[in-house]
């Protein structure tokens, strides 16, 4: 089966910082690195390294050929990732490296090209799916309603990570979702607003995220609760993400949903303890390795 994944590609600019900073304040970086990521290029790699077969759709500008080119050496299909003639999306990262506080960050994005998605072909890219693939989507492209409405019309898994949150976003594309994935605050911010619990949105299956607390998995009104694994953080930059990617690689590969949480949460566990998003996102053999050590 495939995964096809409509989802943004950033360049990532970190700057770990010895504190976030306050309004006025500037500060120097205590280290810099460019990196790939954007939460679907995140989650293409992620799925890709599980061992899926994903097909990223998407654009970047003439600047971003590096991106295409190393998402393409990560194993990702990028037959459908446009070059346009706008400079790439981006995201600036600042980590707070303060005793006590590793791990924190703060996020100002660009858009750029991501936003430049051609809708008119969407058609004829997904009209090469088979009925049960999966298909994922983010908020940080455009033509989301388009990708859900004809991926749900061709027999896709229509699968939905609601970052960055935004209620109306998620309101206009609720009714064609199979699976619904987004953490705490976000789910608090939809149940207040649609004046529902989560609960009861029809949707098949929702999962909620609760960082170290690990994660909620809401099923025909039954609520499972899993234990995320302990470890210490070092930057929560995609960890998400790589939950979700590792999420629908072992859905894909036909496993429970309780499996593909556990392993998924193993994914999210091992990518905090690295700095840097796409690019050091885990592999399998390196989950269990950390495992294996970790229990030792």
């Amino acid at each position: 089966m495939t995964i096809w994944n409509l989802g943004s590609v950033n360049a990532d600019l970190v700057y770990r910082l010895p504190h976030l900073p306050a309004p006025g304040e500037t500060l120097a970086a205590i280290t810099h690195q460019r990196g790939l990521g954007g939460k679907g290029a995140n989650m293409s790699v992620a799925a890709a390294r599980a061992g899926s077969h994903v097909k990223h759709i998407g654009a970047v500008g003439k600047d971003g050929v590096w991106m295409r080119e190393r998402l393409s050496e990560y194993g990702v299909d990028v037959g459908h990732l446009a070059i346009v003639d706008v400079p790439s999306g981006h995201a600036i990262v600042a980590l707070d490296a303060a005793q006590g506080q590793e791990g924190e960050n703060l996020i100002i994005i660009h858009p750029g090209a991501n936003i430049m998605v051609d809708s008119a072909k969407l058609g004829s890219v997904l009209a090469k799916a088979d009925p049960g693939d999966i298909a994922i989507f983010q908020n940080e492209t455009n033509a989301q309603l388009e990708f859900a409405r004809l991926a749900k019309g061709l027999g896709l898994r229509v699968c939905y990570a609601a970052a960055p949150f935004s209620v109306d976003a998620v309101s206009a594309v609720l009714e064609f979702l199979d699976l619904l994935v987004l953490n705490e605050i976000e789910a608090e911010q939809l149940q207040g607003a649609l004046g529902q619990k989560i609960e009861d949105l029809p949707v098949a299956d929702i999962v909620v995220t609760l960082g170290k607390d690990g994660c909620r998995w809401v099923h025909q009104g039954q609520d499972a609760r899993f234990d995320a694994p302990k470890v210490k953080p070092v930057d929560t930059t995609g960890a998400g993400d790589t939950f979700t990617g590792y999420l629908l690689a072992e859905l894909d590969r036909g496993l429970r949903m309780s499996q593909a949480i556990e392993t998924a949460q193993k994914a999210g566990a091992v990518m905090v303890t690295r700095l840097g998003t796409a690019d050091v996102i885990p592999t399998k053999p390196e989950i269990e390795n950390f495992f294996e050590s970790f229990e030792t």
